[in-house]
């Protein structure tokens, strides 16, 4: 119920929402009734955000949307839904720009489905996510790391995390998606990487220099750094315990 209203204030308060993920022009995949467009103006680096829901077309292919499309897509309890998540998310990073960010949010199947499958809560999902298990009670569990590091060279992991800041563990079996504040999932977000950085097996620092004034403060912090050693050179690191 409304889980992408519901993870607007905590990521209001995430830098990387606020500067790196909702940056540009952006797909919200399933977005409907909740979708991410009732807050743009919240996040002052997302220029658009477009709503794509079941009239648009089959989020499993995302058919005649080009390749490298958005500088961002967002999908918010939407993949449980698809026939086959490693299909979608792979056109879902399809139509993703290099360099952008595909964030996605799935319930998690402890928080959510708690022990049944098919769900008691939602009939029409067709997998269960965890971050990780070696053993799960669900026959349809998926889990997130095998899933998400099986998309290709191109996909740079950079969160997975349980959302559970609002969830009451000391309920008996509930649905706490019901109420106004319980998230009970897992965002995954992914980076989609460039070119050059797969030719080089990494993200490495860019050739070209900052301007004059951060090169002098920078410069400083390793002038000081110097200073210290070459005034320590006797002594450890805290290990100078002589009276103050």
């Amino acid at each position: 119920m409304r889980e992408c209203s519901k993870s607007i204030i905590r990521r209001l308060h995430d830098p990387n929402f606020m500067r790196s993920y909702f940056l540009g022009d952006g797909l919200d995949i399933g977005g409907k009734p909740d979708p991410l467009a009732l807050y743009r103006e919240l996040f002052p680096v997302m220029t658009s955000v477009r709503t794509w829901d079941i009239e648009d077309g089959d989020a499993q292919f995302m058919t005649g949307v080009a390749d490298a499309s958005f500088d961002f897509v967002h999908s918010s309890h939407c993949l449980e839904h698809m026939r086959d998540p490693a299909e979608a998310l792979g056109n879902w990073l399809r139509i993703l720009k290099p360099g952008g960010h595909l964030i996605i949010t799935v319930p998690d199947e402890d928080l959510y489905e708690q022990g049944e499958f098919p769900s008691a809560f939602n009939r029409d999902h067709k997998w269960t996510f965890t971050v990780y298990k070696t053993q799960s009670w669900s026959d349809k569990s998926v889990n997130i790391i095998d899933l998400f590091g099986s998309l290709g060279v191109d996909c740079d992991i950079r969160r997975i995390e349980v959302i559970d800041a609002t969830y009451r563990h000391t309920l008996p079996r509930y649905d706490q998606s019901l109420t106004p504040v319980a998230e009970s999932a897992i965002e995954i977000v992914v980076r989609k990487r460039a070119a050059n950085e797969i030719a080089n097996k990494g993200r490495l620092p860019l050739s070209n220099q900052p301007d004059e004034e951060i090169r002098i403060h920078l410069n400083q912090y390793r002038d000081d750094q110097k200073t210290l050693r070459a005034n320590n050179q006797s002594a450890s690191p805290f290990h100078n315990k002589s009276p103050l």
